[in-house]
């Protein structure tokens, strides 16, 4: 099944797209959202697309492929790695990443997400999977620059427009340790490698990060990106593609002068 988070004349609201016809629901697709629809279908090109969810939070892991981690000569992690990026972060398909000012360098990163269903606190990893609403792509954009300079990733992963999220949410997938990640920039692939080489798990990263914080419906885990990161520039356009959920893309543009 997929979930869609839509824009039609001022109105926004959720749906379930079945080939190019959106049925309608009556609210989010959270707790028992899934089960009331409003009788209402919408074709799917006379929409805007929005970013599928709205999440309080981003967590994200670093150095979580381990041919990601060999990149750039890192040990590999015992524990997950986690950031946070803000809710004011997210943008859908097709709309613009802004290149900031103050960085000289901004990477992409492509990644599975994980959109969650429920609340999640202190969840053992055999049940992690039931918390799972379902995933996404999303692209953990990032200020290269800024981030050595900080030492930490708050100001590099945190700017407007740096967490790409679409195209929709994917519930039928059985399988999240064996799906192809990969990144296009240009048109050309940059990046190309599979789930099954993360070093924690969907299972474990939901578990691990449950235990610090609570997830809430609607809250995403960006799960890691493999190796092949590189720069992009304003006029560029990034494409970041998940197998058995579809492309998400969006074009760079620079920040306008105050």
């Amino acid at each position: 099944m997929c979930i869609v988070r839509f824009e039609l004349m001022g109105r926004t609201g959720y749906g379930i797209l079945e080939g190019e016809k959106i049925d309608v629901l009556w609210n989010t697709p959270f707790g028992d959202g899934l089960k009331n629809t409003v009788g209402e279908i919408l074709s799917l090109p006379a929409v805007k697309l929005l970013a599928p969810c709205e999440p309080t939070k981003i967590v994200a892991l670093g150095l979580n492929y381990r041919d990601h981690a060999a990149e750039f000569g890192h040990p590999i992690p015992a524990e997950p790695l986690i950031f946070l990026k803000p809710s004011t972060a997210v943008i859908g398909p097709d709309d613009d990443i802004v290149y900031p000012a103050m960085s000289r360098r901004v990477d992409y990163e492509a990644e599975l997400a994980v959109v969650i269903g429920r609340a999640c606190s202190n969840v053992r990893e055999e049940e992690a999977l039931d918390y799972i609403l379902g995933y996404t792509c999303i692209n953990d954009v990032t200020a290269r620059d800024l981030q050595q300079k900080d030492g930490q990733w708050t100001r590099a992963k945190g700017f407007d427009t740096f967490a790409p999220l679409g195209p929709w949410i994917e519930t039928d997938i059985s399988n999240p340790g064996n799906l192809t990640v990969e990144a296009y920039l240009n048109g050309e692939r940059r990046q190309h490698s599979n789930t099954s080489n993360l070093i924690f798990g969907v299972a474990a990263q939901v578990s691990f990060i449950s235990r610090i914080m609570t997830l809430l419906p609607g809250d995403v885990i960006a799960t890691g990106t493999p190796s092949g990161i590189g720069p992009m520039q304003p006029g560029d356009v990034v494409e970041i593609r998940v197998e058995s959920i579809g492309s998400l893309q969006n074009h760079l543009v620079a920040e306008r002068a105050p």
